[in-house]
C-alpha cells in the first residue's frame, strides 16, 4: 500500500512521493523560545516525531528540520523583562525544551537551526524579493511583502484576499501600502538591545518572523522539498506568507505536501500562551509519567483536536497499562518485524493511510490480547516492537507499572515493611490501614507468595 498523506494545499489525500526516490526532506516550525513549552507545543512535536520514525519504518532517509525562533518581539519584550540578555533567555529555553522533548522520547530533528545564524540568507532573500517587485520599504523604514503582486496569495488557507486579515503578529503599520502587506525587515528601536540589531542594505534592524523559516527552509533543504508541518494555527498567515516569501523569490513550488496537526482544547478553546490557559509539559510530567503524556497524544490521529483533562490522562495511563501488563507476563522476544503477517500488515495500513495512529494503537491493544491468551514470546516480541514505531512499550513493565511523578520508592518500600510487621504480629488493621493509605496516593499494593509488589494504581 502507497503511503497516503492529508494535503492542506489540496485538502485531499494523496499519494506520496518524495523529489528525490528515497530521501524525504521535512521542515517543521519549531517553537519561539521565550518561555517553557506547553502540552500544545507537545503536540506538535509528538506528530511529526511520528511522522519521521514511519517514514524511516517505511525505508526511507529523512532529513528533518526543525527550527528555533530565538528572535521575536515576545523573547525581546522577556529578556528586558527578564533583565537578562536575549541570547541567555533563547539558551536557558532551548535546553528547557530538549529536556521536556527527550523526556517524551522525541527524537531530536537532523537539523535544528536558530533563527539568529540565517540573517544573511533571510537578507538575501529580501533583496530578491525586492528586485522583483514584490517588496518594499515604508517610510518608517521596514521592509515589507507586497501581498497582492504575488497571485498565488491565499492558496493554503483557500480564503480571497479580501477575506483574509493581517495575521495576529502581524502589526498593521501607517507604512504599508495595504493592512495584508507583512514586514520582512524591522527597522531598528532604539528601545531595543544592540544584541538584535543587524546592520542590512535597508539599515539596521532585524528580520520578521515569516521570512526566517522560508530562508531556513531553503538554505537547509533547498528551494522546493517534500512535507512541511507545524500546528494548524500556522497555516495563516505564517504559513501562507512563507509560500509567498519562498515561492516568490524561488519561481518554484515550495512543499510538496503541507501537514497541520490539531489543536489541544482545554474548555473547548486551544490551548495557548496568549489564552493564558496553557500547562507546560513540566506541569503535567509533575502529575503523569511522560510515557503516558505520549500515549495520550499519539492515540489520537495528528489532524484531530485533543480535549486535555485530568481525566483524559489518567485513561490514557490505564489503557498504557494494560499493553505493559500484556508484555510483563512473558518475556518478548527479539522480534524483526515482518510486514507481511496479519497483524503487523494492519498497522503498515493504518499508518499509510495519513499516519493512522489510532487505528495502528488498536493494533497493539489486539497483539496484547493474542499475548494474554496464548503466553507466546513471539507475539509479544511484535507487540513490543511495534509499539516502538511509535516510541512506545519500550520500557520494563513493571518500571513503568511504579512510574509517575512525586513516588518516593524508599518511603512505600517502608510502607510495605511496617504491613508485612503488622501482618506478622497478627495486627490486621494496622495492615489495612497501611495498604488504604497507600491506596488513597495511588499506590495498589499486590500480594504472591514470593512477597509483596506495588504499582500506580
Amino acid at each position: 500500500m502507497t503511503l497516503r498523506i492529508h494535503n492542506t494545499l489540496t485538502r485531499a489525500l494523496e499519494n506520496f512521493s518524495p523529489l528525490e526516490p528515497g530521501h524525504v526532506r521535512m521542515y517543521v516550525c519549531g517553537m519561539t523560545v521565550y518561555d517553557l513549552c506547553h502540552l500544545g507545543h507537545a503536540r506538535s512535536m509528538v506528530a511529526f516525531d511520528v511522522v519521521q520514525r514511519w517514514l524511516k519504518a517505511s525505508g526511507y532517509r529523512v532529513t528533518y528540520v526543525r527550527n528555533i525562533t530565538d528572535i521575536d518581539d515576545k523573547i525581546i519584550k522577556r529578556s528586558l523583562e527578564n533583565g537578562e540578555t536575549v541570547r541567555g533567555l533563547t539558551d536557558r529555553m532551548i535546553d528547557a525544551l530538549h529536556q521536556d522533548a527527550d523526556a517524551l522520547g522525541i527524537e531530536r530533528p537532523t537539523h535544528e537551526p536558530r533563527a539568529m545564524d540565517y540573517v544573511p540568507q533571510m537578507l538575501a532573500m529580501i533583496g530578491t524579493l525586492q528586485d522583483k517587485g514584490l517588496a518594499y520599504q515604508a517610510s518608517n523604514g521596514d521592509v515589507n511583502y507586497a501581498v497582492r503582486k504575488f497571485p498565488g496569495y491565499g492558496k493554503l488557507s483557500g480564503k480571497s484576499l479580501d477575506e483574509l486579515q493581517a495575521g495576529e503578529r502581524v502589526a498593521v503599520d501607517d507604512g504599508k501600502q495595504d493592512p495584508l502587506d507583512f514586514v520582512l525587515w524591522k527597522s531598528a528601536k532604539e528601545s531595543e538591545p544592540e544584541e538584535v540589531k543587524w546592520a542590512s542594505p535597508f539599515g539596521a534592524g532585524r528580520p520578521g518572523w515569516h521570512i526566517e523559516c522560508s530562508a531556513m527552509s531553503c538554505e537547509m533543504l533547498g528551494q522546493s522539498f517534500d512535507i512541511h508541518g507545524g500546528g494548524a494555527d500556522l497555516q495563516f498567515p505564517h504559513h501562507e506568507n512563507e509560500i509567498a516569501q519562498s515561492e516568490g523569490a524561488n519561481g518554484q513550488k515550495m512543499a510538496s505536501v503541507w501537514m497541520h496537526n490539531g489543536f489541544i482544547n482545554v474548555d473547548n478553546e486551544k490551548m495557548s500562551k496568549s489564552l493564558g490557559n496553557f500547562f507546560t509539559i513540566r506541569d503535567v510530567l509533575k502529575e503523569f509519567d511522560a510515557e503516558t503524556v505520549r500515549f495520550f497524544v499519539v492515540r489520537s490521529h495528528y489532524r484531530s483536536q485533543l480535549n486535555y483533562s485530568d481525566v483524559h490522562l489518567n485513561d490514557a495511563r490505564g489503557a498504557l497499562k494494560r499493553l505493559y501488563t500484556a508484555l510483563g507476563t512473558v518475556v518478548p522476544d527479539e522480534v524483526t518485524i515482518d510486514w507481511t503477517e496479519p497483524h503487523a500488515a494492519r498497522f503498515k495500513a493504518a499508518m499509510d493511510e495519513d499516519f493512522g495512529t489510532p487505528e495502528a494503537v488498536a493494533v497493539l491493544f489486539e497483539l496484547a490480547g493474542e499475548v494474554n491468551r496464548t503466553q507466546s514470546a513471539q507475539t509479544a516480541g511484535l507487540l513490543k516492537a511495534l509499539g516502538g514505531v511509535l516510541g512506545l512499550l519500550q520500557d520494563d513493565p513493571k518500571a513503568f507499572a511504579q512510574a509517575g511523578a512525586g513516588v518516593d520508592e524508599d518511603a512505600i518500600q517502608a510502607q510495605i515493611a511496617a504491613r508485612a510487621a503488622a501482618k506478622a504480629a497478627k495486627n490486621f488493621v494496622e495492615a489495612d490501614r497501611i495498604r488504604q493509605a497507600l491506596a488513597a496516593e495511588g499506590i495498589v499494593l499486590k500480594d504472591s507468595p514470593t512477597g509483596t509488589t506495588w504499582e500506580r494504581g
